[in-house]
């Protein structure tokens, strides 16, 4: 008798990794380090709609994907404000994306937003990607996920870094390597960049549900 368990289990199996596949988000194939990254124009915290050409003034952005709920992203945000206000007067301010989905994460809202900026006292755009077009476009995956990018001379970004900030997500006074301090500096000196990528640690991104 012929056995037919065999390649049905096989095409079983065939059939979950195509619907796992399908599942994955589009962001999956965003940017690599080189890319020319896109603008956008997002809602900031204050009611404002915020560009990255809207600073022209800036050699850069650390354009920085985290949200008020990831345990990730809150121990980071410390670091973040530091890393705004040590890179934004040599040229590389940072613009926050929240990417979460409202209805999966609600604490994630735009309202929420408010707050925990005005707690934090956060001294850059914290702004919403309702639509999580450009989350997707960028490739982020994570809260918090990492991009540095360098304007060049016809005005648009290229990517120059991507990861996470440090080695260290939940003990900042155990932190040993500063890749995207280590990064900056490199930009900031004509350099290039000698580690363009690292891995992000943090909370997976709430995409909306289909």
């Amino acid at each position: 008798m012929k056995n037919t368990t065999t390649p049905l289990l096989y095409m079983v199996c065939l059939l979950f990794v195509g619907f796992l596949m399908a599942a994955i988000p589009a962001s999956d194939s965003g940017y690599q380090v080189g890319d020319t990254a896109r603008d956008f124009k997002l809602k900031n915290v204050d009611g404002k709609m915020v560009s990255m050409s809207d600073y022209k003034n800036a050699k850069g952005f650390i354009v920085t994907f985290t949200c008020n709920t990831c345990p990730y992203s809150v121990a980071y945000e410390d670091r973040i404000i530091d890393l705004h206000n040590k890179y934004a007067p040599k040229g590389y301010p940072v613009i926050a994306i929240n990417p979460n989905d409202v209805q999966v994460s609600p604490k994630d809202s735009y309202q929420d937003m408010q707050v925990r900026a005005r707690e934090k006292k956060f001294p850059f755009a914290y702004v919403y990607d309702e639509t999580q077009e450009i989350t997707k476009a960028y490739g982020a995956t994570r809260t918090p996920h990492l991009y540095v990018v360098q304007k060049q001379k016809d005005g648009k970004f290229k990517v120059a870094y991507i990861g996470t900030i440090d080695d260290n997500s939940r003990e900042p006074e155990k932190v040993q390597k500063k890749y995207a301090e280590a990064a900056l500096d490199e930009l900031v000196s004509g350099k290039a960049v000698s580690q363009p990528n690292t891995k992000a640690i943090g909370c997976t991104i709430k995409w909306r549900e289909a």
